[in-house]
């Protein structure tokens, strides 16, 4: 199945998107519309990105002593998204957006991320300008988002320091009010930046006019100390080049110098960077210090970030997911044309016969079928998560409101499951080429290296795996868990009745109890410590309990869908489905086991005993 038919099949016949064109803000659209942007972006994928996948890949961005160069594939690949319409897709007419839905800007980048993730369609510049219609001042928007919309300005995400990591807590960059009068600029509040950020993706090219960097810093307390913890943690608009309140360029290059370029297992199309602030190599009117326009209130950064950090996650899975479905396709394809081996008789194998494709091996079949699990699988929990956002802000209150907590709690599966299932999917077909998949002369050794970052960035595994269990379980009272385990028993309860899904739905109910008996007993009296230490099998068996149920819903969409042009697209889903319950499935009891026995194995062993 290509990607196109899955879409249609996940949109239109399980996820009903069309009907949202009933709302006020979708009225303009339809079904034609949505499958306009489809044609214009799969289109572009297909003639700007794909075919230079490998390139990117080989030509490293450099720096020759000036600038950062990229290859011209790159420059004409963002010059062709950004005509497209769609860095600000959703956004409102008045902003230049065409009001899309979420859920179809999602299904639509799908085509990006899988014809070149490392090329990749500025997802943190979109992120980076949708923060700011929602925490930025009416000028703020109009002089930068609005121009990263138009693809005039790209954004950049400014968070990881390289003495801190990922401990927020422990930012040293600092930020000080730049003259008495600080608080007049029209711009917002100006400061000056000092301080390093590290494994900036796209912190420093020639593709767009200027680089709008989000920094968070700390303004010093009346001690001139920075304050402790996250408490203190502020955000800041730092353009690469200083610009008026009519968006234009002054002329002025802004204190922030290019350290040094991080060259990467993979992704390595995209320019990651190491970005010294205020360092003094462009002094602002004689002075050192990068120049800052404060974002929302002191000491609120980090509330204002998490709305670009959740939106970068969901959009990470959906690049794992969509590297996953490369490999998976381009295994598929080697699997159908590669004879190797004889078929396995009662009598042994008969050297005599002709061989067979590699396709007709069981184990062959194994290997394809798990990577069609984890990668549609996972395709729809991503829309599935994009049509709650759709739901978060166009739906009536209650239903909105429960969208909003369900994506809380699903959005450190939606992150973190792709990025490791899918990269297995990645592995997976490597071994389907057997010794040359391991070779640059197939794609998926590529695929492999590309999808590795993704358990990486936008929060670590362990860190999303904290995240789940020490809060997302816990807010409101357990009422996001309780919220999904209510719609997990309703589609249990509508498999119950067919003969074909009964059983994997007993299954998933099982499960499902299960989660809810480990969720209870690792914070039974617990001290955080013990309870947190098995954080990432909680996750693990979570996330699978989320995709049997997500598997569960598709089945049921496919079944009420079949018809005679669907019937090989059918037995498809409904054989990934039970691969999926028989294969992957039981590993939960594993997992949660640990967790609800509180086991100390990792956490209490001696360091000296390594």
């Amino acid at each position: 199945m290509s990607l196109r038919s899955t879409l249609d099949f996940l949109l239109y016949q399980w996820l009903d998107a069309e009907s949202l064109q009933q709302r006020p803000r979708f009225a303009d659209h339809s079904r034609d519309t949505f499958d306009a942007v489809f044609d214009t972006c799969e289109r572009i994928a297909r003639e700007k990105y794909a075919p230079f996948n490998r390139t990117v890949d080989t030509q490293e961005p450099h720096f020759d002593g000036e600038k950062v160069v990229l290859p011209q594939a790159t420059h004409d690949a963002h010059k062709a998204y950004a005509a497209s319409g769609m860095l600000g897709a959703a956004q409102d007419y008045d902003a230049g957006g065409m009001q899309l839905p979420y859920t179809i800007e999602a299904a639509a980048n799908a085509f990006f991320a899988m014809a070149s993730v490392s090329i990749g369609a500025s997802l943190l510049t979109t992120g980076n300008a949708n923060l700011l219609m929602v925490h930025g001042t009416e000028l703020q928007k109009k002089v930068f988002a609005l121009n990263e919309f138009s693809g005039r300005f790209s954004g950049t995400m400014c968070l990881s320091e390289p003495q801190a990591g990922s401990s927020l807590s422990d930012f040293i960059t600092r930020a000080v009010p730049d003259g008495d009068d600080f608080d007049a600029d029209p711009l917002g509040p100006r400061f000056r930046l000092k301080g390093n950020k590290m494994w900036i993706s796209a912190g420093e090219h020639e593709l767009t006019e200027n680089i709008i960097h989000l920094v968070l810093a700390k303004i010093p307390g009346p001690d001139g100390k920075l304050i402790a913890g996250t408490r203190g943690i502020s955000l800041f608009i730092v353009p690469k080049k200083l610009v008026n309140s009519d968006g234009e360029l002054t002329g002025v290059r802004n204190d922030v110098a290019l350290a040094g370029l991080n060259h990467k297992l993979g992704w390595r199309g995209t320019t990651n960077t190491l970005l010294n602030f205020g360092e003094g190599k462009f002094p602002v009117n004689g002075e050192a210090g990068a120049v800052g326009y404060l974002v929302g209130k002191p000491h609120e950064g980090l509330r204002c970030m998490f709305h670009m950090m959740n939106e970068a996650r969901i959009g990470i899975g959906m690049a794992a997911t969509m590297l996953g479905m490369a490999g998976y396709e381009a295994s598929l394809d080697y699997a159908k044309s590669r004879p190797q081996g004889r078929p396995v008789g009662l009598g042994g194998k008969d050297a005599a016969q002709a061989q067979v494709r590699i396709i007709e091996h069981a184990d062959v079949k194994r290997m394809l079928l798990a990577q069609k699990a984890y990668c549609e699988g996972a395709l729809a929990l991503e829309l599935y998560c994009a049509r709650l956002v759709d739901e978060q802000h166009t739906a009536h209150a209650q239903a909105a409101d429960d969208a909003r907590l369900l994506l809380e709690v699903l959005t450190p599966i939606a992150k973190s499951w792709p990025s490791e299932w899918c990269l297995e999917a990645n592995s997976l077909a490597i071994q389907v080429h057997g010794g040359y998949g391991y070779t640059r002369d197939f794609p998926v050794e590529q695929y492999w290296r590309d999808n590795r970052l993704n358990m990486i960035h936008e929060g670590t595994h362990g860190i999303q795996a904290m995240d789940l269990l020490g809060r997302k379980v816990l807010m409101e009272g357990g009422r996001g868990l309780q919220l999904l385990a209510a719609r997990i028993k309703v589609t249990i309860e509508r498999a119950t009745q067919l003969p074909e899904l009964a059983a994997h739905a007993n299954a998933l109910g099982q499960a499902l109890q299960h989660v809810g008996r480990a969720t209870q007993a690792a914070w039974a009296g617990a001290h955080p410590g013990e309870a947190l230490a098995n954080a990432v099998p909680y996750m693990q068996g979570f996330g699978h309990t989320v995709l049997a149920w997500i598997w569960l819903e598709v089945a049921l969409a496919a079944l009420k869908a079949d018809s005679a042009k669907l019937i090989a697209a059918t037995a498809g889903r409904l054989g990934a489905a039970r691969y999926f319950y028989h294969y992957e499935l039981p590993k939960v009891g594993a997992w949660l086991q640990v967790v609800e026995q509180r086991d100390m194995t990792c956490a209490d062993f001696a360091e000296e005993s390594f």
